[in-house]
């Protein structure tokens, strides 16, 4: 008979607990299933491990010895599996500063739960990204979503004005989402998620501004351009000595989402991930 992993761990176990009872507990056998796991490696080994002339449990010098030898295989394995799992990486896409603290928790999680790696990647074009297989899952803000992508929704953003410093609006103390008609909005028309169409029929800025990027964006509003709207994480992260960033009142929430197409990636890391997004998005609320 060939050894098995499932011998050298219940002999460990025996080893370690110094009772059938506790040691199967531990494995989750059942004391007679330890039991004869047991006799098969003392048959396949030819040789007595447990000295059962004893009241309690004991090795016989034979079993002292090869305790030290199933130790070492089992720690090399452990460490194998670990060093390969370390390998394993799942890309995720964002186009501009990801959501906090959702993202650090979420990482967290699932690189404890996996020991695989999340690989960051930052695009101009999430769904660009996902199609062309550069990323494997994707942050996306707003309402849309590649075609063909399964869409996990996460929580909501609130919005808040940016505005030049050298704005006459710099020293507000909020903006309301209905007064934004009355100025040119700068519109990132790739990854944005304000555009005339955030705004009911009529009520809409009558004046954009495009840019292809967040830098673009952010340079041309703290040139005085126009005005923007974003996601309240920037106001927290975001240092630009040309740009202020107001409160909104009345504004719309941004849903924040993860998307990833039905084929390609590693299917388990995507559901790990998933799980771990979705517990880090509870925990965090709204942002």
């Amino acid at each position: 008979m060939d050894l098995e992993l499932r011998h050298l761990r219940a002999f460990t176990a025996l080893a370690d607990h110094g009772s059938y009872t506790r040691a199967a507990a531990a494995s989750h056998l059942t004391q007679p299933a330890l039991s004869r796991t047991i006799q098969q490696l003392e048959a396949a080994l030819d040789v007595r491990l447990v000295d059962r002339s004893s009241r309690h449990t004991t090795l016989t010098p034979a079993g002292r010895d090869f305790l030290g030898h199933a130790r070492r295989v089992l720690g090399d394995l452990d460490r194998a599996v670990r060093e390969m799992r370390a390998h394993r990486t799942l890309r995720l896409g964002f186009s501009w500063l990801l959501p906090d603290p959702w993202a650090q928790h979420a990482l967290a999680r699932f690189e404890r739960a996996t020991d695989a790696e999340v690989t960051l990647v930052r695009v101009d074009d999430p769904a660009a990204a996902l199609a062309s297989a550069t990323v494997d899952i994707a942050v996306f803000r707003g309402h849309t979503a590649p075609a063909g992508a399964i869409v996990h929704p996460l929580f909501d953003e609130e919005r808040i004005a940016a505005v030049a410093a050298s704005s006459f609006l710099a020293d507000r103390e909020s903006i309301d989402w209905s007064e934004f008609h009355r100025w040119p909005l700068v519109v990132n028309t790739v990854t944005g998620t304000t555009t005339p169409d955030s705004w009911p029929p009529g009520a809409a800025p009558h004046t954009v501004i495009p840019c292809a990027n967040y830098d673009e964006w952010l340079e041309t509003v703290a040139a005085d351009r126009g005005v923007g709207v974003v996601p309240a994480p920037a106001a927290r992260r975001v240092g630009h000595s040309g740009v202020r960033f107001i409160p909104l009142t009345g504004a719309p929430a941004v849903p924040v989402r993860l998307a990833h197409l039905t084929a390609g990636g590693d299917r388990r890391l995507l559901r790990e991930f998933l799980h771990a997004a979705t517990a880090a998005g509870s925990e965090d609320g709204v942002r």
